[in-house]
């Protein structure tokens, strides 16, 4: 599979733009906020735990009631510019359930910030969780994951060098990138980057999928079947690029069957579904 396509900026508003694709997508943004509610007063996350100086480099931690056996660091979408890490908390009862600890993370926001900025904040979080996160009930292993830009900030902790941190290997077991974004050189053309501020050569140099991965970890990418056209080849483009980092499992990226990009992220909220059996499976290595 080729990188981005030479699409019109017309094309790219109808194979980017979520909202505008799915009608009724209010719908599912407020039940992820009234999940998300019940979820924290539920769960009774410890809120805005810092993990680094910037505005928004802030996580909440859920931890399940006897010694956690893992980490999952979620990273939430809105295209790198809206959304917060409560809209997402609605992920965690199911992992908590299964004994481990969610640590939901935010970042500083587009346009005040840049996605490179936002990577490097994304690294710091996981830098964190890997030297504190034990004294705060949330141990090794951790798993990363993220939705929509999310996902592209999930992907980007694969293209790290992490020895500049400090660490001798990478510090995460595996990931999740669902509905992410791999290839940002059509986004120079979408009328988010308004925003998001991209030049071809940054589009590039923020594109997983033109990147070489150096973490040798699995990756599981997910997208919803019912997706637009461009999100289903974002997914199957890093599928194609990094072959080296499929789960042995796996035998193709997973597109989960009648679900569009709101609803795809929802079935984290059952306990069996592919999709949670995936991320949960990462922890088995």
């Amino acid at each position: 599979m080729t990188l981005a396509s030479e699409l019109t900026a017309k094309e790219v508003e109808r194979g980017y733009n979520n909202r505008a694709a799915v009608p009724d997508h209010q719908r599912w943004l407020d039940e992820w906020v009234d999940r998300s509610q019940r979820a924290q007063e539920t769960l009774g996350p410890a809120i805005d735990i810092r993990y680094g100086p910037q505005p928004k480099e802030t996580l909440d931690l859920y931890v399940p009631a006897t010694p956690a056996r893992g980490t999952l660091m979620y990273i939430h979408g809105g295209w790198w510019r809206s959304l917060d890490k409560a809209d997402y908390a609605f992920i965690a009862p199911a992992f908590v359930a299964a004994g481990l600890a969610v640590a939901m993370v935010n970042y500083d926001l587009c346009p005040d910030a840049t996605i490179a900025n936002a990577v490097k904040e994304c690294r710091r979080a996981l830098s964190w969780l890997a030297r504190e996160g034990t004294k705060r009930g949330a141990p090794t292993p951790i798993v990363v994951g993220g939705h929509s830009a999310g996902g592209h900030l999930t992907a980007m902790m694969y293209t790290a060098d992490w020895r500049t941190q400090g660490f001798e290997k990478a510090p995460f077991a595996g990931g999740v990138s669902l509905s992410g974004v791999h290839d940002l050189t059509p986004l120079v053309k979408f009328s988010h980057n308004v925003d998001l501020r991209l030049d071809d050569a940054e589009a590039r140099r923020m594109s997983p999928a033109i990147a070489r991965p150096l973490v040798d970890r699995p990756i599981v990418l997910a997208v919803g079947a019912d997706e637009t056209s461009e999100f289903v080849r974002q997914t199957d483009l890093l599928w194609d690029e990094w072959p080296r980092n499929r789960p042995p499992e796996m035998t193709k990226p997973m597109h989960v069957p009648a679900r569009q990009h709101y609803s795809v992220v929802l079935d984290y909220v059952d306990p069996a579904s592919a999709l949670t059996q995936a991320t949960l499976a990462l922890f088995r290595r």
